[in-house]
């Protein structure tokens, strides 16, 4: 009796002009694996104000660890962590 293996899925290219996603997305798309695609957030906000604050070293470099295995700047991390505390109080 023969197994069958899955159906591999396709990788999604690198698009490197302009040109490419309009291509790309004419083309069928069913079978490529997306996930490999990491969610991403924009910020378009003007940055107005700006804080200076000291914390201890044991917070900060777990906070840059953190920034760094999710792909973002550490102040991008601290500012959407504030955010959330702003917008999801209890």
């Amino acid at each position: 009796m023969q197994t069958k293996l899955p159906h591999m899925k396709k990788k999604v290219p690198q698009l490197k002009t302009d040109k490419a996603p309009e291509k790309f997305l004419d083309a069928d798309i069913s079978g490529l694996d997306f996930s490999q695609f990491k969610s991403l957030r924009f910020e378009f906000e003007k940055k107005e104000e700006q804080i200076n604050i000291r914390v201890p070293k044991s917070l900060l470099d777990p906070l840059r660890a953190r920034a760094r295995e999710r792909g973002i700047p550490y102040t991008r991390l601290i500012r959407e962590t504030l955010e959330h505390a702003i917008t999801h109080r209890n």
